[in-house]
């Protein structure tokens, strides 16, 4: 019988628990980022022909929808713009936009804040065209040659699915038992680690036919600072654990439950690039999440916008049952409680400026 395909997509629900209203750390995320998407700008029209009026094509893999849906444009236009303004050009710089995501992204809020966008840009003597790529990034998505420049933001750590080998051997991603728990997380990290290696070798493969020779490419994701990777789905399974615990949700299905997540260190980043070959890395940051920063209540509303979908289609859980995901997360982000510093721990957000060879 065949299975249900697992959701991904984030809370589109109108509202406190939508996206759009808690995705207030991943703009924050997206500004980290944005030095080495304007320095990969500037590199590129450099080397850009004199010829008039000169273009580029960009791709946003992973847009999602929300105030944080065009940023990563934002960022390239005001490079541009900026550019154009200290070369004293006359001619206008063409830019053409590809939003991407999965199919079920909201692409209607998207292709409303594009309108204004675009207004905005070419007001200001930009030629600003846009369009939207709904598909999955582990799968090409545009023309040979094609790309200038690709980004992506605080996505590279969704894989393209939890490792087959822990499913078919039922081997949960959080046992109950805490000294089986411990016993087997070598064995669960080292599955998601080829899982990950086998995707991320797949993506660059990918991007590398999509660009041009020398196009540039700026990915960040949640990562680690040490090689023994964080398992980013415990800000899921530790709640979910507790719920389940107190009759609220199934074990059984609990045990079933699977997040398609995985945190490198920039160390094994680095060797995935390095492996693959078409990338010469330019620079890769490790950026320190403020911990002190995040609210656990802010934190906890951000992981259920983006975890909802996936929990609700798994699980069959309403509402009020969320409610309580919410409450029983913010009581582990709290100062003092068990899990507090092992859920914020060692998590950074790993990015990396890549140039494709000539």
């Amino acid at each position: 019988m065949a299975t249900k395909q697992q959701c991904l997509g984030v809370n589109q629900a109108d509202g406190e628990t939508g996206y759009a209203r808690n995705s207030t750390i991943q703009s924050a995320w997206q500004n980290w980022i944005k030095p080495a998407i304007e320095e990969a700008i500037t590199s590129l029209l450099n080397l850009k022909s004199t010829g008039v009026p000169s273009s580029m094509v960009m791709a946003d893999l992973g847009c999602s929808s929300g105030p944080n849906a065009l940023a990563l444009v934002s960022i390239v236009v005001n490079r541009i713009l900026h550019h154009n303004a200290s070369q004293h050009e006359q001619a206008p710089q063409e830019l053409h936009a590809l939003l991407n995501d999965l199919p079920d992204n909201d692409f209607i809020d998207v292709a409303k804040r594009l309108v204004s966008f675009q207004q905005n840009a070419q007001s200001s003597g930009l030629v600003l065209t846009s369009g939207i790529v709904p598909g999955s990034f582990y799968k090409r998505l545009f023309p040979n040659n094609f790309l200038d420049l690709v980004v992506s933001s605080n996505t590279m750590h969704w894989i393209s699915e939890a490792p087959e080998g822990l499913k078919n051997n039922m081997i949960p991603l959080y046992d109950e038992d805490e000294d089986l728990r411990r016993t087997r997380r070598v064995l669960v990290i080292q599955a998601y680690r080829e899982q990950f290696r086998k995707d991320f070798t797949l993506f660059l493969k990918l991007r590398a036919q999509e660009l041009v020779p020398g196009g540039r490419m700026v990915v960040s994701m949640v990562g680690s600072r040490h090689y023994e990777c964080i398992t980013p789905w415990d800000i899921v399974t530790i709640p979910l654990n507790d719920m389940a615990s107190k009759g609220l949700i199934s074990r059984e299905m609990l045990d079933c439950f699977y997040v398609p997540m995985y945190g490198p260190s920039d160390m094994e980043l680095h060797e995935v690039i390095q492996d693959e070959g078409s990338f010469e890395v330019n620079k890769m940051h490790v950026h320190e999440m403020e911990k002190s920063s995040m609210a656990p209540n802010t934190m906890a509303h951000a992981m259920r916008a983006v975890f909802e979908p996936m929990i609700v289609q798994h699980f069959g859980l309403i509402s009020d049952v969320m409610d309580e995901f919410v409450t029983t997360l913010e009581q582990h982000l709290t100062p003092g409680s068990p899990h507090h510093t092992y859920l914020l721990g060692d998590r950074v957000l790993v990015s990396v400026s890549l140039t494709k060879g000539f």
